[in-house]
């Protein structure tokens, strides 16, 4: 199996929350509230706590008992003097810093009954991240849109299911150990920075998943996922349609205006497929074409849009690759130039927000705002013939 998976029938639900909470990592008055709600409840010894992260909860634990006037026991006093004397925080300020998280998908009760969730009621996946985001090391961690992706792979596997899968801009990976656990018959992850991609690798690996850097065509495997490097600005046209996913994702990659029109380039290739011609092309139109391009049929039934394309092979209909873009609007400006450049480009965008959601799997991570994030379907209204 592609990552740890724990049976808790008897925990009640507080304390796996704040489990949880603590293995994620979430902020310390996370911690508190959780810790309120349980009341007496206790904490393995099992976890593998990592030491600075522990001295900052113990602070903000011992302070919050004493503004509440209560006893604060002695030996919480020594272990947070303990850490205060032997750690050293040198190790923050570096760029390179890391530390292992483990997310925790924590399904409901009766939900292995439901068709639309996974078989498992815990599943945990250790994750190396960054400590410093905000020092240019943002590759390496867990944005809101990949958790938002990774609940909704998990809360509707069907849609990805023996589907072939491209990720851009993967970051530390979780979402392709979703898409390898709903078993997508393939699983293609990239990332324009090399040292991310090296992070992502070791996660995979981590999560006993095989990691290939050329995948067989036709593999079947759900335990190799493909990691390949991809600068958004340099990547060729020819590479990406030998990828031919059939669907694509991309969680938080509307941040940057400069980069927004390699995006959607890359999604207009990727979303278009390719059929076999005779003639040169130019400019993506076939000169023995004389329009270049046809209209897809689409299905808009229950508000999603399914795009239709003929493969050339039998004369048989397809489903026409789709993508799936999580993402945080932080600026309604960069947003609307991307709403602009995929309009030009003929990118047909549906906000799903409202129409597809995913189960609540993370509750316990009170830092995660779900409300936050819109999901995007996006197809190309127009297909290449040849």
């Amino acid at each position: 199996m592609a990552a740890e998976q724990h049976l808790v029938p008897f925990l009640p639900h507080c304390h796996q929350h704040l489990i949880s909470a603590i293995l994620a990592m979430e902020p310390s008055h996370c911690l508190i509230s959780h810790a309120k709600e349980c009341g007496r409840g206790s904490i393995t010894e099992q976890v593998d706590f990592y030491a600075p992260y522990l001295k900052s909860f113990l602070k903000k634990l011992i302070t919050e008992i004493e503004l509440d006037h209560g006893y604060v026991l002695d030996q919480l006093y020594e272990l947070y003097a303990q850490y205060m004397t032997s750690f050293k925080d040198g190790s923050l300020g570096k760029r390179d810093a890391r530390i292992c998280k483990r997310i925790s998908f924590l399904f409901p009760d009766g939900c292995s009954e439901n068709r639309s969730c996974s078989d498992s009621r815990v599943l945990v996946f250790p994750l190396q991240c960054s400590l410093n985001m905000l020092e240019g090391d943002t590759g390496c961690s867990i944005w809101p849109s990949s958790l938002f992706l990774s609940e909704l792979i998990l809360s509707h596997p069907e849609l990805f299911s023996n589907k072939s899968c491209f990720e851009i801009g993967s970051g530390v990976g979780l979402v392709g150990l979703c898409l390898a656990h709903v078993k997508a018959s393939k699983v293609i992850l990239s990332d324009g920075d090399l040292s991310t991609l090296a992070n992502m690798k070791l996660n995979l690996e981590l999560n006993n998943l095989n990691v290939e850097t050329d995948m067989p065509q036709g593999n079947q495997d759900s335990s190799m996922v493909k990691c390949m490097h991809l600068p958004w600005e340099s990547a060729s046209e020819s590479e990406l349609q030998d990828i031919m996913p059939d669907i694509v994702l991309g969680a938080d990659v509307i941040y940057d205006p400069l980069c927004l029109p390699h995006l959607v380039r890359l999604l207009t290739i990727l979303l278009n497929r390719m059929e076999p011609h005779n003639g040169p092309s130019l400019n993506g139109r076939h000169e023995n074409d004389e329009h270049g391009y046809r209209e897809d049929a689409s299905d808009r039934s229950n508000g999603r849009c399914k795009s239709i394309y003929n493969d050339g092979s039998n004369g048989l209909a397809k489903e026409a690759p789709v993508a799936y873009i999580a993402c945080v609007i932080r600026n309604i400006e960069t947003f609307n130039f991307f709403l602009s450049l995929g309009d030009q480009a003929k990118l047909d965008i549906v906000d799903l927000t409202d129409s597809l959601k995913p189960v609540k799997l993370i509750r316990y991570m009170q830092s995660y705002n779900e409300a936050d994030v819109r999901l995007l379907r996006i197809t190309c209204t127009r297909t290449i013939t040849g």
